[in-house]
């Protein structure tokens, strides 16, 4: 059963059996808002990224992102670029996949971002969610679904974090602007 959560809201990452969620998938899918033009509805391309940054307490200390695809532990990986979106409907255009098991004990926080690498503001974004899917047998968890549009280039979406022995996510929805996740790094760092 899928939660759809709202800004802020947290989940447990425990599976319904009560045994702790092993690997996990945070999802990003979306498609361009249809525009009027001079000859009709057109959409244009959107490439949207989905970066993970790893935190150890405050510090970043690793990113997986479409120039680097796999943490240096190799307990996370991104699945490639995808350059104009257009699922947006339930399919992932692009995907990270967190071997929570192989997550370095140091490492407390991953952050999920979302940035629009082009520069088209989210007004010109539709359809798009980010969602959270135990990967062992393909069942969604957690969904989030941006809402509202807004004139705005990136959005920190989620984080995955410890609770005790096992792993909890957070919906954060915060707007921000930037083409990379470096650019995100003041807006993420209050939210830790």
């Amino acid at each position: 059963m899928t939660v759809n959560l709202s800004k802020g809201q947290a989940i447990s990452l425990q599976k319904s059996d009560g045994g702790t969620l092993t690997a996990v998938r945070m999802g990003l899918g979306w498609q361009a808002a249809p525009r009027r033009g001079l000859f009709g509805r057109r959409t244009q391309e959107i490439d949207l990224d989905a970066s993970a940054v790893l935190f150890a307490g405050q510090q970043p200390v690793d990113v997986v992102f479409f120039r680097h695809l796999v943490s240096d532990d190799g307990s996370v990986r991104h699945t490639g670029d995808n350059l104009v979106g257009g699922a947006g409907q339930g399919g992932d255009d692009e995907a990270i996949l967190v071997d929570l098991q192989r997550v370095p004990v140091h490492i407390d926080q991953i952050v999920f971002t979302v940035n629009s690498f082009t520069g088209q503001t989210f007004a010109e974004v539709q359809n798009a969610f980010c969602r959270l899917v135990d990967e062992t047998n393909g069942q969604e968890l957690a969904r989030y679904t941006l809402t509202g549009g807004g004139q705005y280039t990136a959005q920190i979406m989620a984080k995955v974090h410890r609770q005790g022995d096992g792993w909890q996510m957070t919906a954060l929805g915060t707007a921000a602007n930037g083409r990379t996740f470096q650019d995100l790094m003041p807006s993420i760092t209050p939210l830790l």
